[in-house]
C-alpha cells in the first residue's frame, strides 16, 4: 500500500519570481508616471494645441476597430499574466512524495507432484490446491517438477504468476480425464495423447514407479545451490559430504517444495524418502507433504510414515480430506517466509508538473497568436 502527497521543492523560487515581477511592473509604473507628468507640462508651457483621437475615429468603422484592439490588448495581457503566474508555479517545482511499504521475497518454493497410476487420479485436485497456494503468494518465484519413476520440469522458477496460474489451470484441465475409472473407460484418442504428451519423461526406468526420494531430490535440485551429496547411500567419503555442505551452505534464498504423493513406492530408489529429507533439510530446504491418494488410506502405515518424517524435519503435513487445512498450509509457508521477507518502508520524491506544462503551453500559445492579430 502507498499514499502520494503534493509537494513543493523550491517554493522561495516563485516568491523570488513574484517579488521580482512586482519590482518590474511598479519601475514601469513610475517612469511611466514621471513620463506622462512631463509631457503634460510641456504642453501648458508652450500651450500647443491638443488633438483628440476621438476627433480622428469619429466614423463607426474606426471605433469598432478600437474596440477589438482594446480588446485584443486586454485578452494579450490577461495570457501574459496567467502564463506568468504558471510559469512562478513550476518554478516552485510541484512535485508528490510517493510513501508505500517496498517488499522483497527472497524464497522459492518448488510444486513436486507425484504422477504414478496411484496417484494420478488424485492429482487434478492437488492441483487445485496447489492454484490455491499461489493465489496468497505474492513475490515468491515458483517452479513445477513432475515424477513417477524419473522427474521432468512443467516450468522452472518464475515470479510470472500468469504463466504459473495458466499452466496449473491447463495441467488440471488434461488431468479431469483419469479421476475416476467411468472417464478412463470415455476417454477420447486425443485425450489420451493429451495425457501422454504431458506425462513424457516421468516413466524412463523399467519396473519402478513412484521413486518419492528421487522426485524430491529432483525437485530440490530446481533450487539455486542446491548440491547432491552421500546422504542417500551412506556410502561416499567425508570430502564428498563436506563438498556438498559448503556448496549447500552457499544459498542465499529461503527454499520450500511442496511435495504431493501417497508414499506407495515400487522398486529401488537412489534415494528413500527419509534420505531425501535428510538431504534437502541439510541444504535448509523446508518440505511440506500434501498427502495425494483415497482416504481410505490416510490411516494406512505408509501415509503415518510419511507425516512422521515430514514434520520430524520441520514441515508442515495434511491431507485432502480436510480442506480446511489448506489455510492452515499457507498460513504456515507464510510464517516461514516473514523471517527472509525484507519490508521497508520508502519515500520516491518525483515531479509532478500534471496539467500546469499543458496550460502554459496553451496560454503561450493564446498570447502568440494574439500578439500576431495584434499586428495585423
Amino acid at each position: 500500500m502507498s499514499t502520494s502527497t503534493l509537494t513543493w521543492q523550491w517554493p522561495w523560487a516563485a516568491l523570488a519570481g513574484l517579488l521580482a515581477i512586482a519590482a518590474i511592473v511598479l519601475l514601469i509604473v513610475v517612469l511611466s508616471s514621471r513620463r506622462n507628468t512631463h509631457a503634460s507640462g510641456e504642453t501648458h508651457a508652450t500651450e500647443a494645441p491638443i488633438f483628440s483621437l476621438t476627433d480622428d475615429l469619429a466614423t463607426e468603422e474606426a471605433a469598432q476597430q478600437l474596440k477589438s484592439w482594446r480588446r485584443l490588448n486586454r485578452l494579450a495581457l490577461a495570457l501574459l499574466i496567467a502564463a506568468a503566474l504558471i510559469a512562478l508555479t513550476l518554478l516552485a517545482r510541484p512535485s508528490t512524495v510517493d510513501i508505500g511499504e517496498e517488499r522483497a521475497s527472497r524464497r522459492d518454493i518448488v510444486l513436486c507432484l507425484d504422477v504414478s497410476g496411484s496417484t494420478l487420479p488424485y492429482d487434478r485436485e492437488v492441483i487445485e490446491t496447489y492454484l490455491n497456494l499461489v493465489s496468497h503468494f505474492q513475490g515468491e518465484r515458483i517452479g513445477l517438477s513432475i515424477f513417477n519413476s524419473t522427474s521432468r520440469t512443467v516450468f522452472p522458477l518464475t515470479d510470472d504468476y500468469d504463466l504459473v496460474t495458466d499452466q496449473l489451470t491447463q495441467a488440471a484441465t488434461i488431468l479431469k480425464g483419469v479421476e475416476t475409472q467411468d472417464d478412463i473407460d470415455k476417454m477420447s484418442d486425443e485425450q489420451y495423447q493429451r495425457i501422454a504428451n504431458w506425462l513424457e519423461g516421468t516413466q524412463n526406468r523399467a519396473n519402478a514407479t513412484s521413486l518419492i526420494g528421487d522426485g524430491v531430490v529432483s525437485c530440490a535440485a530446481m533450487l539455486p545451490g542446491f548440491a547432491y551429496g552421500s546422504t542417500a547411500t551412506g556410502t561416499s567419503n567425508d570430502s564428498s559430504d563436506n563438498s556438498a555442505d559448503r556448496h549447500n551452505a552457499t544459498r542465499q534464498r529461503a527454499a520450500s517444495i511442496v511435495l504431493a504423493t501417497d508414499n506407495v513406492v515400487s522398486g529401488e530408489p537412489t534415494y528413500t524418502l527419509s534420505a531425501a529429507l535428510d538431504l534437502v533439510s541439510s541444504a535448509g530446504i523446508t518440505v511440506d507433504g500434501l498427502f495425494s491418494g483415497p482416504k481410505s488410506s490416510e490411516s494406512e502405515a505408509t501415509t503415518t510414515d510419511m507425516r512422521n518424517l515430514i514434520e520430524s524435519h520441520g514441515g508442515f503435513f495434511l491431507t485432502q480430506s480436510n480442506g480446511a487445512d489448506i489455510s492452515q498450509l499457507v498460513r504456515e509457508i507464510d510464517r516461514r517466509r516473514e523471517a527472509v521477507s525484507q519490508r521497508d518502508t520508502k519515500a520516491a520524491i518525483s515531479d509532478a508538473p500534471g496539467w500546469l506544462t499543458l496550460a502554459l503551453a496553451i496560454c503561450m500559445a493564446g498570447w502568440m497568436i494574439t500578439a500576431w492579430r495584434l499586428r495585423r
